[in-house]
């Protein structure tokens, strides 16, 4: 009973922050089918992470007690690699889908297959870590990764659809890299007193420029003024 608790707390944020941002497309959802397939290709650059990981720690040693050393460690090695790898899945796949038309949708795509990786990473941190660490992961990591996903998805929206703004594509790494590793060199340098507070702004941060960042998408669909007033009569003539 205590592992299905535990597999519960660990599945329940990723799935929660999906659903939420699926009910935030309000013009034009994305096919459910597709949206698994996101999620699991998040699951999948899970894998891509740990090999290149694997062949950086075969070249490169970190100082964890080193200041600099630990902001490559932050920074490059885990924030870089960790985002570059959702990013191979939603530029180079989903990006090209007919089904990804319209801003919003780079949001969409990205923050699903953020989920993804995040909710199996938390899975395999609640089972080393016990109770204490899902629980705390529910409110920090998880929704750190959407952020993340949010604002990558955000100028992945810009790049698909401002013209000749393709160079967005790199401002989306290259923004969910900067935030990613900013969370996690507070924590990695967490001797340092107060600093861990660094983790907590820049969530607040993320959170605070993510909900601004969905309701610029909202309002750039091309679909909004095509929804049909609630107000008015459904003319089912013909349906």
């Amino acid at each position: 009973m205590y592992a299905l608790i535990l597999l519960a707390i660990a599945l329940a944020p990723g799935v929660a922050i999906g659903v939420y941002i699926y009910l935030k497309d309000h013009y034009e959802r994305e096919p459910i089918g597709l949206l698994l397939r996101a999620f699991f290709f998040g699951i999948l650059s899970v894998v891509v992470t740990l090999l290149i990981s694997s062949i950086i720690d075969q070249f490169v040693s970190i100082d964890p007690g080193s200041l600099s050393e630990q902001a490559v460690h932050a920074f490059l090695i885990v924030a870089l690699v960790e985002e570059f790898s959702k990013f191979i899945f939603v530029r180079g796949i989903l990006y090209r889908s007919n089904h990804f038309n319209e801003p919003f949708d780079g949001i969409v795509y990205s923050v699903m297959v953020s989920m993804g990786f995040a909710t199996l990473e938390n899975v395999l941190y609640a089972f080393n870590g016990g109770m204490g660490t899902a629980i705390m992961r529910l409110f920090t990591a998880v929704p750190a990764h959407a952020t993340f996903a949010v604002l990558m998805g955000f100028y992945l929206g810009k790049a698909k659809f401002e013209h000749r703004k393709s160079y967005y594509a790199f401002h989306a790494l290259g923004v969910a890299t900067l935030f990613h590793g900013a969370y996690d060199y507070c924590l990695f340098i967490s001797w340092v007193p107060g600093i861990v507070l660094g983790a907590l702004l820049s969530l607040v941060v993320g959170i605070w420029l993510s909900k601004k960042a969905i309701h610029i998408h909202q309002l750039a669909s091309p679909f909004k003024n095509q929804t049909p007033d609630s107000s008015q009569p459904v003319n089912t003539e013909n349906t």
